[in-house]
């Protein structure tokens, strides 16, 4: 089956923060080590060569040790605006692995983030994943899992609500704000 006719899991989120921080805090590892999980997980290993053709590599940890790895292969980058990038789950080699939850999850999704600044202070951000190269199986499962995806994606964004605010010197803002 052609992936590139399954309709993409999109996100689109307004955070109170300029663009060029909002940019920084997913383009630097150090940044991405502090939010970008789970609720209940924490970065335990991550390194970036953040250039087209280069990756992000990084492995996660929470509850009870459960550890999951994944690797990002950037595959267009233009500064402030947009990152294109095929995702995978891996091992701590940097081998290609299948989801540990879903066996028939696809090797690879397909990634677009986007940034649009509203105003000074606030930035709308973008991302939009598809199967990539993928089996009907593999369709069916990241079909399957689209309230699952919104609501992890909730939690991951909760925490970078949080992160922007304590950068800022703000107070973290209300849950879903």
């Amino acid at each position: 089956m052609d992936s590139t006719s399954v309709a993409p899991f999109v996100i689109t989120r307004e955070f109170r923060a300029p663009a060029a921080l909002l940019w920084t805090v997913q383009t630097e590892v150090e940044h991405l080590q502090q939010w970008l999980s789970p609720e209940g997980f924490h970065t335990a290993h991550a390194d970036m060569d953040f250039r087209e053709g280069g990756h992000y590599h990084y492995g996660i940890e929470g509850p009870n040790g459960v550890q999951m790895w994944g690797l990002q292969q950037f595959l267009e980058i233009v500064p402030g605006r947009r990152i294109v990038h095929l995702q995978s789950f891996s091992d701590q080699n940097r081998g290609l692995t299948r989801h540990p939850l879903a066996p028939a999850w696809p090797a690879y999704l397909h990634v677009t983030a986007a940034y649009n600044a509203i105003t000074e202070g606030a930035t709308a951000s973008s991302i939009s994943w598809r199967p990539h190269h993928s089996d009907e199986a593999g369709i069916a499962a990241f079909d399957g899992a689209r309230d699952g995806m919104q609501a992890g994606f909730a939690g991951t964004f909760a925490k970078l609500d949080a992160y922007l605010a304590r950068l800022q010197g703000h107070p973290s803002p209300s849950p879903g704000a």
